[in-house]
């Protein structure tokens, strides 16, 4: 797993792994969104515009933004939620993006918890994109990278 807290982390840097030569890598920021029902947490998890595929709010960092306030702009943009992100990553996670020049390239994404306040109908992806509601296990088994799996899974909700 590519977790901030694993010896790991150190040799996944985007740095090192770009000297590598093998792909470009780049960092993206996520959030993990959750909310607290019945004393347990919910995970939301949303669709890729394309594919359909669940995965969770994440994109590119924004310029002038930190990487916690990226992930919050992009839980807003995918999937119309508002919270509190938490300013610590909860762990990093991997996967190989195909860009529209057809190169593909290496993303290392950081994910944050964003505990949901509010959540809107109208935002800028509502028409692309679908958004539901999952215990941590069972969003865990929708996603398709091991990596995001695995912290979906071990997520017990945090302090909010």
């Amino acid at each position: 797993m590519f977790d901030g807290r694993s010896g790991v982390a150190g040799r996944l840097s985007a740095e090192g792994l770009s000297l590598s030569g093998a792909l470009p890598v780049f960092t993206q920021s996520a959030a993990l969104c959750y909310r607290i029902k019945c004393g347990a947490p919910e995970i939301l998890l949303i669709t890729t515009r394309r594919a359909q595929r669940w995965i969770i709010p994440k994109g590119w960092l924004i310029n002038g933004l930190s990487a916690p306030e990226t992930a919050a702009r992009e839980a807003w943009e995918e999937a119309g939620v508002l919270g509190k992100c938490g300013t610590e990553s909860l762990g990093r996670f991997a996967y190989v993006k195909k860009r529209s020049n057809n190169a593909s390239a290496l993303c290392l994404v950081d994910v944050f918890p964003l505990f949901v306040q509010q959540m809107e109908t109208r935002f800028p992806e509502a028409g692309k994109r679908r958004r539901k509601w999952h215990s941590p296990e069972k969003a865990s088994a929708k996603v398709s990278s091991p990596e995001l799996a695995a912290l979906l899974d071990g997520f017990g909700g945090h302090t909010h």
